[in-house]
């Protein structure tokens, strides 16, 4: 998609008031909420729709930058040289999406997941004949497993099950008689 115009971000003045250097839960939501709704018309980076005093433009940069610590947006923001803040531009990251859905998003739905297959690998461990020591062993490395890594063993335990899918037939044919 290709816009050649740029959004400009409203914000409100009273939001801008008091301390440079303060963090504004107010603002911060008008910020996301803001860049929430672009991102769903025009995913493309926004910038500040008015002139701000210097004052009013460090708790903006300040608010902007806290939200980017927090991986909820890309503020866009780079400082020159000088010191002064150079900005290409906000957008709302998918973690910003999901903290304002407040329901965690894909974010929890895979964490759900994970945590399933590894509660599934965890009780076939415990009720295998492995020695105690071992199965301590491999409990401990499993509950130390994140992300890309249940993935990966996830992915060879299904490799290693479609390679015995003939023995599994009986056990697939049962299962799904049990819901048809």
């Amino acid at each position: 998609m290709r816009i050649s115009q740029r959004v400009r971000l409203a914000i409100s003045v009273d939001n801008l008031k008091g301390s440079s250097h303060e963090l504004d839960r107010a603002l911060q939501l008008q910020i996301l909420n803001f860049l929430s709704d672009h991102y769903a018309k025009l995913p493309e980076q926004v910038f500040p729709d008015r002139e701000m005093s210097d004052e009013e433009d460090d708790k903006y940069m300040t608010n902007l930058l806290y939200l980017e610590e927090h991986d909820l947006i890309h503020a866009g923001l780079q400082q020159a040289l000088g010191g002064e803040w150079i900005s290409s531009g906000a957008k709302i990251t998918a973690r910003g999406l999901d903290f304002l859905a407040n329901d965690g998003g894909l974010t929890a739905i895979l964490g759900v997941v994970n945590e399933t297959i590894r509660d599934l690998i965890e009780a076939r461990i415990q009720d295998s004949d492995l020695p105690p020591d071992e199965k301590t062993g491999l409990l401990h490395q499993l509950k130390e497993l994140r992300g890309e890594s249940i993935k990966h063993l996830t992915m060879k335990l299904l490799d290693a099950g479609l390679e015995n899918l003939p023995a599994a037939l009986p056990l697939i044919q049962k299962a799904l008689g049990g819901l048809i």
